[in-house]
């Protein structure tokens, strides 16, 4: 009786066990509900399983109270008790939710390991899912409007160019954390979010990174269904429309696909838009360690280059502190648009393996194969407008094919020495890119149009013809990357953490000038170190210091810029010291801030007391600045995005100029305290949304910059672009679960303002007042 006794102890205490554990789950379902928009059946099924269970063990209690004698009689003949095997199911829970909301809390792309945003010692901001969509985003410069210490720049009118930091940038672009560097536009349609990570990320990224980077997250296969169509039209008879679908097929395989097509014309006469593509992925999660990820891209864009409208000269023809000419007549083509096409046609192959082994060590390998067919024209202003009312201008064409195969392996685990914990992270990156480039000019060894052809009244500017006949360059590259680095994410107590890094990159570069039959062979070695400490004083806030450095190897950017008299020079290097803090006001609220300086060392220029033979390398720019950041909710109904960037960059040594036959340039030369290009002292951002009710909601947002020099000023010529505030408004309408309507306009005051700039002469306005209207329907 007494052993009875003990076994209904046992069944008592196991039902409430089970009950306690049965309220547990059924929290933590509600909260990754919540969280997570899943449904509710695994609750439900493990509901029913420990109901049965518990009515099993009850029945038992039942059994042994009322027949004693039976139990006892079975337990003599059998130590042995088998339990009818229970299958429990639960469906498969998406990882790639997009982040709800403004305020982005984790990245996987600033220290390659799943990381929160407050623990990464470093300036990051994110453009989610819902800020593109609410303000009608389609650009990279769209994307980086509202994000503090970031400029785009026009990019002559065939990129995308961004300014960080006072350094600008056609090559810093990735995507989910893999080089995306050929030289276009860059479409939004297949992306969950961006990141833009301020400062050198050299050992992170590798080489470039020299004011920071830009990293596309891909929208992914998941086993959240979504089916969605987003179609737009606005003003200047802009045409668009995307899809998004994607279910799971079975338990272990997700497909998904993106769409895009736009047919559009521009504020700007003769200007036109034409683009589509596709990128169907497949995620297959074969066990609950592996996840894989396969994914295409094709996309054509088709679109006029506009080189903007050139600067006028001041008082006796004076070149400096030149202004925009007739910035209000924002439509005038300078040139001819219908000579001035653009095509890019990208064909690419994504890959992704992670699998965790029950030893602790995560490994993943990413792999990124990308042909570009890139070619454009343009007939562009190449001087400013003169007081006789004229303007000279230029024409070239460019030929470029690019062949990218990148490669990254990195390994991951966790350790602990002591008390001290350690994420480490071991990796590798291969890579290959193959670069064929021509370009045809007017005449030898000049852009410019000759004769009256390339002289035309400021009043008209159309150029009716021009040739391209010369073959001014034909340049091969070939380029190597072989990379190492190591990464520990150290928590040595509650209150202080650490980050250290080191990446060693050997780029081999083999360059072929065929125009002058010469071949150049190249090998450098960056060491690309990085190091943060973070003092978290409440686990909301931390406030942390970093420093950092990247290297720009001398084939630069877009690495076709090598020559026999740069080709033995070190590589440039930029250094960043930064300090900070960020705090989680709370879970839908952060503030970020921001103080750095950064320096550039090891700029070419010729030796002034050999000019004609020798180069000299001098250290020569600085940017010093303060970025604040603010992204959430202050209420359930009101959600904001801002920041604020005061910045000061400057040339810290007189940069000398010469001619080609060695004599001196005096007037280009670059001087001491110059300011940098398209780098304002101030810019502010602020959007704001509210939502009145479950059906109305409104948003109005204000984009401000100081005035800032076009190009960094010489001693003889500068132009200024003049600050602007622009206002701009959205009304968002949701008629029922599946329907929403959202209309979007920008620059509400009219506003005549410089948008952006190549150089002092190719300037790109602004728009007038102009709207587009979206549908957003979920089926």
């Amino acid at each position: 009786m007494k052993t009875i006794l003990i076994c209904v102890n046992i069944t008592k205490k196991l039902s409430i066990i089970l009950m306690e554990l049965e309220m547990q789950f059924i929290a933590a379902s509600a909260q990754q509900s919540v969280l997570k928009n899943t449904k509710h059946k695994n609750q439900f099924e493990l509901s029913k399983l420990t109901l049965a269970i518990r009515n099993i063990l009850l029945g038992t209690s039942v059994i042994l109270m009322a027949s004693p004698t039976s139990v006892l009689a079975e337990t003599s003949t059998s130590n042995t008790i088998e339990l009818q095997e229970v299958a429990v199911t639960a469906p498969a829970i998406s990882d790639t939710q997009s982040v709800n909301g403004y305020n982005a809390k984790r990245s996987t792309t600033a220290t390659k390991t799943d990381t929160e945003l407050r623990d990464v010692p470093q300036s990051i901001s994110v453009v989610t899912q819902d800020q593109i969509k609410d303000q009608s985003v389609q650009s990279i410069a769209d994307a980086v409007r509202y994000v503090p210490g970031v400029q785009a720049a026009q990019g002559e009118g065939n990129r995308d160019a961004l300014i960080f930091r006072g350094n600008q940038t056609t090559g810093d672009f990735f995507l989910d954390g893999v080089r995306d560097d050929v030289q276009t536009y860059r479409d939004v349609y297949n992306t969950d979010r961006i990141e833009v990570l301020k400062g050198p990320n050299g050992m992170i990224f590798g080489r470039g990174g020299a004011g920071g980077a830009i990293n596309r997250v891909s929208k992914e296969a998941g086993w959240d269904p979504i089916s969605q169509i987003m179609a737009s039209y606005g003003a200047y008879d802009q045409k668009r429309i995307s899809a998004d679908f994607g279910q799971a097929i079975n338990d272990a395989v997700a497909f998904r696909i993106n769409a895009v097509y736009e047919n559009s014309d521009s504020y700007r006469d003769g200007v036109e838009l034409k683009r589509y593509g596709v990128t169907p992925t497949i995620t297959v999660k074969p066990s609950d360690k592996t996840k894989i990820t396969l994914g295409v891209e094709y996309f054509k864009d088709e679109h006029t280059s506009d080189r903007g409208i050139p600067s006028m000269n001041g008082a006796g023809n004076s070149s400096l502190k030149n202004r925009p000419y007739k910035i209000g007549d924002t439509d005038q083509f300078f040139g001819n648009a219908a000579l001035s096409p653009n095509e890019t046609e990208t064909k690419a192959f994504n890959a992704m393996i992670e699998h965790a082994f029950d030893s602790g060590l995560t490994v993943r390998n990413r792999l990124r194969y990308a042909d570009y067919d890139k070619f454009y024209q343009n007939i562009f202003a190449r001087n400013s407008v003169t007081n006789a009312g004229t303007v000279q201008f230029g024409a070239y064409r460019d030929e470029t094919d690019r062949e990218n195969l990148i490669n990254q392996t990195d390994l991951m685990f966790d350790v602990k020495t002591g008390s001290i914990e350690h994420k480490l992270l071991f990796g590798m990156e291969l890579a290959k890119q193959e670069t064929d480039n021509k370009r045809f000019q007017p005449t030898t060894g000049s852009t410019n149009i000759p004769g009256s052809t390339g002289t035309q009244p400021a009043s008209n500017p159309f150029v009716p013809t021009a040739s391209f006949a010369v073959l001014a360059t034909n340049r091969k590259s070939d380029v190597d990357v072989t990379a190492f680095y190591m990464q520990d994410q150290i928590v040595l107590t509650p209150k202080w953490q650490a980050i250290v890094g080191l990446r060693h990159d050997k780029f081999e570069t083999d360059f072929t000038d065929k125009i002058a039959n010469q071949k150049i062979d190249v090998s450098d070695n960056f060491i690309s170190p990085r190091a943060g400490l973070i003092f978290k004083p409440v686990e909301a806030v931390s406030l942390y210091g970093n420093y950092s450095i990247s290297y720009v190897p001398r084939a630069g950017d877009q690495l076709t810029s090598l020559t026999i008299t740069n080709s033995s020079f070190d590589p440039e290097k930029f250094i960043n010291y930064e300090v900070g803090a960020k705090w989680d006001v709370n879970p839908n609220l952060a503030f970020t801030a921001a103080v750095y300086k950064l320096e550039r060392e090891n700029v070419l220029i010729a030796d002034p007391s050999n000019p004609a033979a020798n180069s000299i390398l001098i250290d020569g720019q600085e940017t010093k600045g303060i970025e604040l950041g603010m992204t959430g909710n202050i209420t359930d109904k009101w959600s904001v995005i801002g920041g604020i960037a005061f910045q000061d960059g400057k040339i810290t040594k007189d940069i000398l100029a010469f001619n080609t036959n060695g004599t001196r340039n005096p007037g280009s030369d670059i001087l001491k305290g110059a300011e940098l290009a398209q780098t304002p002292t101030r810019t502010f951002s602020l959007w704001n949304r509210y939502d009145f009710n479950e059906m109305w909601g409104a948003a109005i947002g204000v984009v401000s910059r100081s005035e800032m020099y076009a190009a960094t000023p010489t001693a003889s010529q500068s132009t200024i672009l003049p600050g602007y505030t622009r206002l701009d408004a959205a009304v968002f309408a949701k008629f029922n679960k599946n329907t929403r309507l959202q209309v979007n306009l920008e620059n509400l005051t009219n506003k005549e303002y410089a948008l952006y700039a190549h150089n002092n002469n190719n300037i790109t306005p602004g728009s007038p007042i102009t709207g587009r209207a979206t549908l957003i329907y979920d089926f």
